[in-house]
Formats: C-alpha cells, structure tokens, sequence
C-alpha cells in the first residue's frame, strides 16, 4: 500500500530533518535519507521512523 503524496511532502528525516525518497522493491518499502544514509522502514503501511530502527544503505 504506497503512502499517501500528502504525508511523504511532510516527513522528514528524524536525524538530519532532511528530505527522504520512498522507494518500493518487491513487497518491501522504505524511506530513504540520501544525507545520513539511513533507511526507514515501513510495516503495513506505517513509517517507523525511529532512529535506533533504521538501517544504514
């Protein structure tokens, strides 16, 4: 289920507050930041994004 246009303009990356790029592969999606190298993931349709919870790419 792709997030909505209008939650992925507000969201930022918790860390550096600064833009993140949603990307889907498969079945899995994520949330992206290009500037600390982190990735968020998403679990049924929710962002977690916490900090301790992403993962480096």
């Amino acid at each position: 289920m792709p997030l909505d246009d209008k939650l992925l303009e507000i969201l930022v990356c918790p860390k550096c507050k600064g833009e993140l790029e949603y990307k889907i592969a498969g079945e899995a999606e994520a949330l992206l930041c290009h500037a600390c190298r982190l990735r968020y993931e998403i679990d049924d349709g929710i962002p977690i994004m916490l900090i301790d919870e992403a993962t480096s790419f």
